[in-house]
């Protein structure tokens, strides 16, 4: 499958993914990319954020992979039940945070506790090794549960901006790879 077979639809996580984000820079530069918009990123409703991209996912034309980052990763696996069935082909998931984690931000509590059912389509899951939102082994945990293939990430924070990760190639690289894994 190429990108333009698909509607990538981007999910950002908490606040937003701002102009120099690899997930701006994607949706910038693959024409079948669509962000999945929330009324508000700095106060999070999940029942709201889950339904604009279950309405996303059912709006587009084409079959759906997701790409979803932070926050967004846990929007998606609550929002999979309301996909309709084998409208989504896949879902690139790049590092979700723990949202059972001491010092967790009270306004991101109500995305907790994150389904642990296996995920009705292909996905992969990208963690870092030095994400302060999320212990790689928790990462692991998630892939396990979700039946996602885990990438290691190696040293890259929270693989957003602050991190170095403006521009992505490696991710784009592995976004390829799991579009042409999908039938």
């Amino acid at each position: 499958m190429r990108s333009t077979d698909v509607t990538l639809l981007i999910v950002p996580g908490w606040q937003g993914s701002d102009h120099d984000h690899w997930q701006s820079r994607w949706e910038r530069s693959l024409s079948s990319a669509r962000r999945v918009e929330q009324a508000d990123w700095m106060r999070p409703d999940l029942a709201a954020w889950t339904q604009r991209l279950a309405t996303a996912v059912k709006a587009a034309e084409k079959p759906v992979v997701v790409v979803a980052h932070s926050l967004g990763v846990p929007t998606l696996v609550h929002a999979a039940p309301l996909f309709p069935q084998g409208k989504v082909k896949g879902a690139f998931l790049v590092a979700p945070p723990d949202l059972e984690r001491d010092g967790l931000d009270p306004v991101l509590a109500p995305f907790a506790p994150v389904p642990t059912a296996p995920l009705p389509f292909p996905s992969v899951l990208v963690a870092s090794r030095t994400d302060p939102y999320c212990a790689y082994a928790t990462a692991e945990g998630f892939a396990l549960d979700w039946g996602a293939a885990i990438v290691d990430a190696g040293d890259a924070g929270h693989i957003n901006p602050a991190a170095g990760f403006g521009p992505w190639p490696e991710g784009s690289m592995r976004l390829l790879g799991f579009l042409q894994s999908l039938k």
